[in-house]
């Protein structure tokens, strides 16, 4: 059976999740049956079906099947991925629970997107999955959620309006977050497994410590030094900076695409994403007291008893996220600033993508859900057709022209 001839356009894998029910509300509010066949995919199926009576009483869907299996059910999977041109999955920790239905995915030759930011996994993908996943012309998109389409798609934009307007890429992009919104029980519980798998498995380390560690094997060296780790003054932004903690992936997100593009930014390209904190004595010392708390919650995680207890007493359950209003009350921006060289001199290219809702899950869910769009229609503006790829190489452009029309501001200006 060809990847066009399906019972289903999608299937949402894990949506009766937190943050899987928010992108089934998404796609069944915003798309028709007549414009995506749908099916929600899980393990409970008396929760599978009150989702979809739920769905269907406020949307203008008559019906939604459902497909039920487990995640560590092999055969079943496979069946499922058989069934779909796309799976969408929010089933995490991906560690734990993710390698078996990108492998089915692979084999069935059906394209994938998620939401995870487990770099020991990505990187796991990479090396078992890419080439066969290329063969069979199956797009395995990771990191389709804010971590990390802003900064991937956003570098895409001003590296594109970069050659546009001077002939030539940025040499460095700058990110800088800023945002206000609540965590899941399934995003630490994500956490928990990447930092559980870094204390025993030293390719998994490996991942963490090298800042090209996503790129292909053989390109897993290169110019930058890692993510910021200390307050630093930003003098492209008069600023100064605190930590990221979403740096470690997204730096490295945009580094994989880079190199599976075959570096059209060049092997000298460098990228960093910080916080920015504010000028004077008093940005200085929010940039100090961040910095601070970053590091000594990274310490806490890497060790096995402070991130167990963490996890039993502290964490929310997975499953459990922030309330409606919490999401609705969120925001987040993506400032970027690429500097380079022309003929005539130096330049500088701004790019902003902006939403007015949580970033980790009122974003996310929009975000998720046009990825997986955007697959299902075959929209896509790379030379990839296949792979463990990232959000801008293996969509690419026309996920801006979706972003914009979920709501999301993406702008670039020169």
């Amino acid at each position: 059976m060809s990847n066009t001839d399906r019972q289903y356009d999608l299937v949402l894998w894990g949506a009766t999740g937190f943050t899987g029910t928010l992108v089934a509300e998404y796609l069944t509010e915003t798309y028709t049956p007549e414009e995506l066949s749908l099916a929600l995919g899980g393990r409970n199926e008396d929760r599978l079906r009150t989702l979809a009576d739920d769905l269907v009483a406020g949307a203008q869907w008559e019906s939604l099947p459902i497909v039920r299996g487990d995640a560590t059910d092999r055969e079943r999977l496979q069946e499922i991925a058989d069934s779909t041109r796309v799976v969408c999955t929010t089933v995490g920790p991906y560690t734990t629970y993710g390698t078996p239905l990108v492998e089915a995915c692979v084999e069935a030759g059906t394209d994938y997107c998620d939401l995870t930011g487990e770099l020991n996994w990505i990187r796991e993908m990479i090396d078992r999955y890419h080439e066969d996943a290329l063969e069979a012309g199956s797009r395995i998109v990771h990191t389709c959620g804010v971590d990390s389409i802003p900064a991937d798609i956003g570098t895409m934009a001003v590296q594109s309006a970069a050659v546009d307007e001077f002939g030539t890429p940025c040499d460095l992009v700058r990110l800088y977050v800023d945002g206000r919104g609540g965590v899941s029980g399934g995003t630490l519980a994500s956490a928990v497994a990447m930092f559980d798998a870094a204390s025993t498995d030293p390719i998994a380390r490996q991942a963490l410590r090298n800042p090209y560690s996503l790129a292909p094997p053989g390109e897993r060296t290169g110019v930058d030094s890692g993510e910021q780790r200390r307050p630093k003054w930003d003098p492209l932004r008069s600023v100064w900076t605190a930590p990221s903690p979403m740096a470690a992936v997204n730096e490295r997100v945009i580094r994989r695409t880079n190199a599976l593009l075959e570096y059209p930014w060049g092997r000298e390209f460098r990228c960093t994403e910080t916080v920015p904190t504010g000028s004077g004595i008093r940005g200085g010392a929010v940039a100090t007291l961040v910095a601070g708390g970053f590091g000594l919650a990274a310490a806490g995680m890497a060790i096995d008893p402070v991130r167990a207890g963490l996890q039993r007493f502290v964490f929310p359950d997975p499953g459990e996220g922030p309330s409606r209003e919490r999401i609705e009350s969120g925001h987040f921006t993506v400032r970027l600033l690429g500097r380079g060289t022309a003929t005539d001199g130096p330049f500088v290219v701004e790019g902003t993508i902006r939403a007015d809702v949580d970033p980790g899950y009122g974003a996310t869910a929009r975000m998720l859900s046009e990825a997986a769009m955007c697959l299902v229609r075959n929209e896509t503006a790379t030379p990839l057709e296949g792979g463990v790829l990232t959000p801008a190489s293996g969509i690419g452009e026309p996920l801006v022209d979706r972003l914009r029309d979920a709501g999301l501001t993406v702008s670039v200006s020169t």
